[in-house]
């Protein structure tokens, strides 16, 4: 594919670092600026950072197309990691005439991205780029699994237009449909219709209020580990910890909580896709919010660096494998827990039409949901993914 024409290059001067960066460890010293006068194979980075200036369908936030190089200005004056990453910076996507023109050239480079290995992190610009992520799988017919952690369902109306809050439907409506789960984390309950909260049980997606969430903030990293990409509405963050967002409130997660949950997605061996949205920096207040989102993406990169490719399970001496009798199951449940990290799988059987069992897919889990089954419980996770994968 041809970036040459498709992005503005970030021009280190105008973000106004200069002789602020004292030392090579910086990651402005670290990062590879593209230059589109220079050849670019994509495929030689490993993470790929855009920046989409694109607001015009952000409610009542059209400034969020502010955020991305402000983003910049306090991610690349941290220091960079112990282990070395090849990362490349895009620049700013040059946005199209409508919406729909930007959504369109974004879900084409992401595609590509995909195709040839490389994550891209996203910068926002308003949470409608997500169904422009999610196009991307679709044009490769990927399934995806999604996770949101965002205050909101962003649903809308059936026949509502596409916009930062309204975009979730608009990926359940796809047809054909290659959304295999949406699992919002950290929903407030106050900010969704409890119409909109029971949609949600009948699609069978997995929503998991704030509350819950930040008692055993551990139980995220499965839900995480599931997914292929992830979007943050930095709303989802309580408006004392990010206060450059219109649609922040008093409640929310707290900043070392976020980093962690971006931590969470980047050890994550299956996720491939990562966004921010919603930063306004109008709205900003002593640069906080440009910092802890910089926080966000280094904590996300962290996390990369320790993936332990734990997919093969197949090979057994890399798992303890566990068999429990549950009333309801089939014969049994089955368990694996990895003997490097301790991370848990489930197996939820896809079964034909005679009953036989044709395949077998690993959920991650967490050691809780084997206390379950211990106690003759089938946890509620599987029974979702069961009910999905044999409809």
């Amino acid at each position: 594919m041809d970036y040459s024409m498709l992005f503005e290059p970030v021009d280190i001067d105008t973000l106004g670092f200069g002789a602020e960066l004292i030392s090579e460890d910086q990651l402005a010293n670290s990062v590879l600026f593209y230059n589109p006068e220079e050849p670019l194979n994509i495929s030689d980075a490993e993470l790929a950072i855009i920046g989409v200036p694109e607001g015009r369908n952000s409610y009542m936030n059209v400034d969020c197309s502010l955020g991305p190089d402000e983003i910049r200005r306090s991610l690349y004056i941290l220091y960079r990691w112990n282990k070395s990453v090849r990362i490349i910076d895009m620049g700013n996507l040059k946005v199209g005439n409508n919406p729909d023109d930007t959504y369109a050239i974004l879900s084409d480079i992401i595609a590509d991205m995909l195709i040839n290995n490389v994550i891209p992190i996203i910068l926002g610009g308003g949470n409608d780029l997500a169904f422009a992520n999610y196009k991307a799988y679709e044009k490769l017919e990927r399934v995806v699994n999604l996770v949101a952690v965002d205050p909101r369902f962003d649903l809308g109306a059936e026949d509502q237009q596409i916009r930062s809050d309204a975009y979730l439907n608009k990926i359940i409506l796809q047809q054909p449909n290659f959304l295999m789960n949406y699992a919002n984390i950290g929903y407030q309950s106050y900010m969704n219709s409890p119409a909109n909260t029971k949609l949600m049980d009948d699609l069978l997606f997995e929503v998991y209020r704030v509350g819950t969430m930040r008692k055993n903030l551990e139980e995220v990293e499965p839900l995480v580990r599931n997914a292929d990409m992830m979007s943050i509405d930095i709303s989802a963050v309580r408006r004392p910890d990010a206060p450059g967002c219109p649609h922040a409130s008093s409640n929310g997660f707290y900043g070392e909580e976020i980093c962690q949950i971006a931590k969470y997605a980047g050890v994550s061996d299956k996720l491939t896709s990562f966004g921010i949205f919603e930063f306004d920096p109008t709205l900003d207040f002593n640069n906080q919010t440009a910092q802890l989102i910089g926080h966000i993406i280094w904590y996300f990169v962290e996390g990369y660096l320790h993936r332990q490719k734990e997919s093969d399970f197949s090979n057994k001496q890399q798992y303890r494998q566990y068999s429990i009798e549950v009333s309801g199951a089939f014969d049994e449940m089955i368990f694996y827990c990895s003997r490097k990290t301790n991370r848990w799988w489930m197996v939820v059987p896809i079964v034909a039409s005679d009953n036989n069992i044709t395949q077998k897919y690993y959920l991650p889990c967490s050691e809780k949901d084997y206390k379950l089954a211990c106690q003759d419980i089938i946890p509620d996770k599987w029974w979702r993914t069961y009910n999905k994968l044999n409809h």
